[in-house]
């Protein structure tokens, strides 16, 4: 091992197949991951050396880990610390490696049979092993994993903490589906684990997610197959073999990179009939920059300078950059409907309404002259958040985000009601 010279390391605390887990001494919390140059199938009855594997696993869950983390999931990564290395929180795992399915292929056919290789799970088909090599991770029902009880770093797992790890893992894969669908490629199956942080003790997604992890189909070919499901049709481990082995891990670490990328550029724009509307307008502003979403402030009156409001609406459509309008006046609308029949961008009406006369004012946002199609959505935020899911039919950061977002929300209210069933015992 070659951590980076600034890094005191202290002991091993774990080792499996593929990596190395040591303390760091001088960063409490913290531990460095170290891959190995080992390729494993079968628990390990096939192992082979494949030279350069751990730079590229590495650069495969870095990529992975940071497309999940900049999409809003928790996780224990923190940063990539060297070509085969990165730093990680301090978890104790969990020994239950969650497998999530999108197509029947694999051991679950030789556990299923009569169901036929291609077979497609919606909603995905989930499944449970417990992580013990001597019996060849047997599968688990929820019922075993509540019965087994396990405390790590404080944390019993319950029906709570089951419930959570089963919804992220959904919302893990389909999140990296969606990624990976942009490169033409099917995510298959996949096997994530999680680990409760020592710190903190959340449950986290941990350990790694590369080319070991999942099946990957280009085009939706299996004969195409890019993973490791490879090495383990290997008939004859030959050198020859391994090279074609390898190629196929690079392939992948290539293309991890991509994942990162936007699909698509787009916009917000913000019409506001004053600049008394400006606290109204931050806050949309605010929240589209949680989506990743650019989002521009202007001041224009529909009523009373129609040509200035139209000359801004044509400014936005002559660059070609995908924009959803959001109309934002107070009193009598007139910027709303007056954009959505002048523009076949989406509009948003989000009028910033008053106590007074807030329930009359509303109907002019409401009732829409026909041949006019623009929403209406009252809070700031969750206007920013339809033009998120606009946005997200084409550009999957955007709708990443909306997914994690979604996850969040749930375990949010999970975890309150755990609590507050605990604050009524």
């Amino acid at each position: 091992m070659a951590p980076g010279a600034k890094l005191k390391v202290g002991q091993k605390l774990n080792e499996g197949k593929t990596k190395q887990i040591f303390e760091l001494l001088d960063q409490p919390g913290l531990v460095l991951v170290q891959s190995k140059d080992q390729i494993t199938a079968g628990n390990a009855v096939r192992k082979d050396q494949m030279e350069g594997k751990a730079a590229i696993a590495n650069k495969t869950t870095s990529c992975v880990f940071q497309l999940l983390q900049e999409s809003g999931i928790k996780t224990a990564f923190v940063k990539q610390h060297s070509d085969t290395a990165f730093i990680a929180a301090h978890c104790e795992m969990i020994p239950i490696e969650w497998v999530c399915r999108r197509v029947a292929t694999g051991s679950f056919l030789k556990r299923n049979p009569g169901v036929k290789e291609g077979y497609r799970f919606s909603p995905l088909k989930m499944e449970m092993f417990f992580k013990d090599d001597a019996n060849n991770d047997p599968q688990w029902s929820e019922e075993q994993l509540l019965e087994a009880k396990f405390c790590l770093a404080g944390l019993t797992i319950g029906q709570c903490e089951v419930d959570i790890m089963n919804h992220s893992t959904v919302a893990i894969f389909e999140i990296l589906e969606k990624a990976w669908a942009t490169q033409n490629c099917t995510l298959v199956d996949m096997k994530i684990e999680f680990g409760v942080n020592v710190k903190t003790q959340e449950i986290v997604l941990a350990d790694v997610i590369d080319n070991d992890s999942w099946r990957l189909w280009p085009a939706g070919d299996r004969s195409q197959q890019k993973d490791k499901q490879v090495y383990r049709d290997l008939k004859e481990v030959t050198p020859e073999a391994m090279q074609m082995v390898k190629r196929n891990f690079e392939w992948v670490s290539e293309r991890v990179k991509l994942l990162l990328k936007p699909q698509a550029s787009s916009r917000v724009v913000v019409l506001m009939g004053s600049t008394s509307d400006m606290a109204h307008c931050e806050k949309i502003r605010k929240a589209c920059t949680f989506y990743g979403i650019p989002c521009v402030l202007r001041v224009t009156s529909a009523h009373k300078g129609p040509d200035e409001t139209l000359r801004i609406k044509a400014e936005y459509e002559g660059d070609g950059i995908p924009t959803v309008f959001v109309a934002v006046a107070g009193r009598s609308n007139g910027l709303g409907p007056v954009m959505s029949g002048n523009t076949a961008y989406p509009v948003i009406n989000c009028p910033p309404l008053t106590p007074d006369w807030g329930s009359q004012d509303v109907w002019s946002s409401l009732r829409m002259p026909s041949g006019l199609g623009c929403s209406t959505v009252l809070s700031p935020e969750a206007s920013a958040q339809f033009a998120a899911q606009i946005f997200g039919l084409s550009d999957h950061l955007v709708w990443c985000k909306l997914r994690a977002s979604m996850l969040n929300t749930w375990v949010s209210l999970k975890l309150a009601d755990k609590k507050l069933q605990a604050c009524s015992l």
